[in-house]
């Protein structure tokens, strides 16, 4: 299996445009979609405190899947249940069961409703997805494990270590999930798993998961686990505030990935059954946004056909660049040629100029100008005064500029409200062209 994982906790894309996106991972070579839904999921009655105001519909959880049926793409949801719970535990009715007080970050495993939130929460999730095999329980970077005071004490009594204590909490959501969904199958992170020692795996985990991993196959096998899935990421993975992504770094992974996937058959009886293709909106639910989803395509497209044919072959190639509708590509330099005619070309192609030339032409027409240097300073600007004839040696061009620049961000803003909600809108314009387009909107005034 191929999955392509959509992070929702960040930039979650209308339905409307998930429409168009199917078709074309599927014809890129993916075979069904991980999503994390966080706070976009329509939670009911005691849980309604979780949603996003932008939140996803019932009836828009059950378009998505009809959509991925309709794509033969299989839809396998995540529900984090130890760490990266920020959006449950940042929410004052929640903080009792904080790990440490002062972090949202992660579950206390021995408060007792932190599992019986748990099992409401998987609950409502499943419910609404019956048709998948499929539950990813997340499971990852649970800091601060072992730091808070119960955690203290039952390491103490148990003369256990985070480990043991670690897999008990694991081992109920597992139990849970397979005594109350018969047949479904569950998937988690690894990187947990690999301080645990064999002994410890073998007791608590095998049957019950399979583990999505990094290198750390031989421990697997020992540990008696049968089959392995593996992640790579095609995006959000080279810097919390990247809007552009690498191409040949992402490449490069997927190729790493292939060597390791060619290994394989010298673990037998380890079975390699799938991959996610992971593309996080935000390394967590307090980050900033990374690259948004049309941005990522071209690297979601290369890493899928280098995964599809062994490697990035002319063929994989020249299967991206029909798909994408482009001429050719740099993968050192992370560019395309041509218009492209993927959904969201526009937004790539917007994002691209934002990255390549806001910031430089704003700097240059503000700081390298000297007639504003010597004739419009902040001391001129802060008093309100200044000789009309060097202001219009300037003038007219600082006017322009900014109005190409306004021109512009009004047609990027009509692209990204027709793939986003409002908040993701804003919170990109605020981060990403705010910061240099707002210096030139006070000089204009001041000039005025």
């Amino acid at each position: 299996m191929r999955l392509v994982h959509l992070d929702l906790k960040g930039a979650a894309p209308r339905v409307s445009y998930l429409e168009q996106v199917f078709p074309l991972l599927s014809q890129l070579g993916a075979t069904g979609i991980l999503i994390e839904y966080e706070d976009m999921f329509p939670f009911k009655g005691e849980l309604e405190i979780l949603k996003s105001p932008y939140a996803y519909s019932e009836k828009d959880i059950e378009r998505i899947q009809q959509l991925a049926e309709l794509h033969k793409l299989e839809v396998v949801p995540l529900v984090q249940t130890f760490g990266h719970v920020e959006f449950i535990l940042k929410h004052e009715k929640y903080q009792h069961l904080r790990e440490v007080e002062r972090f949202p970050n992660s579950f206390n495993p021995h408060v007792p409703d932190t599992l019986a939130l748990l099992k409401s929460i998987l609950s409502q999730v499943i419910e609404k997805h019956r048709r998948s095999t499929w539950i990813h329980i997340g499971a990852d970077e649970v800091f601060h494990l072992g730091e808070g005071m119960d955690s203290k004490n039952w390491m103490s009594h148990n003369k256990g270590d985070m480990g043991t204590m670690y897999l008990k909490h694991i081992k109920e959501v597992l139990s849970f999930i397979t005594t109350q969904f018969w047949g479904l199958r569950a998937l988690m992170w690894d990187d947990m798993l690999r301080k645990i020692s064999v002994g410890a795996l073998q007791v608590a985990l095998v049957d019950r998961a399979c583990p999505t991993l990094g290198p750390f196959l031989t421990k697997y096998v020992e540990s008696g686990f049968e089959a392995v899935w593996f992640a790579s990421a095609f995006k959000g993975t080279t810097g919390p505030a990247q809007t552009w992504t690498p191409l040949s770094y992402h490449l490069k992974n997927h190729l790493s990935w292939l060597k390791v996937m060619q290994s394989l058959p010298r673990l037998a009886p380890l079975r390699f059954q799938g991959i996610v293709l992971t593309g996080w909106q935000r390394y967590d639910h307090y980050s900033v946004l990374c690259e948004l989803l049309p941005v990522g395509i071209p690297s979601l497209a290369i890493c899928l056909q280098t995964l599809v044919n062994g490697g990035f072959t002319e063929e994989a190639k020249r299967k991206v660049l029909d798909a994408l509708g482009f001429q050719s590509m740099q993968l050192e330099q992370s560019t395309c040629e041509g218009r492209g005619a993927f959904p969201g070309a526009e937004i790539y192609h917007m994002v691209e100029q934002v990255n390549g030339h806001l910031k430089e032409s704003i700097f240059k027409a503000l700081e390298e100008e000297s007639a504003i240097k010597g004739w419009f300073s902040p001391y001129h600007r802060k008093h309100q005064f200044g000789n009309p004839r060097n202001m219009e040696s300037f003038g007219s061009k600082v006017l322009k500029l900014h109005e190409d620049w306004e021109s512009f961000v009004r047609d990027l803003r009509t692209h990204l409200e027709r793939v986003y909600f409002p908040d993701t809108v804003e919170e990109w314009m605020e981060e990403n062209i705010n910061p240099y387009l707002d210096q030139l909107r006070d000089l204009v005034r001041d000039y005025r």
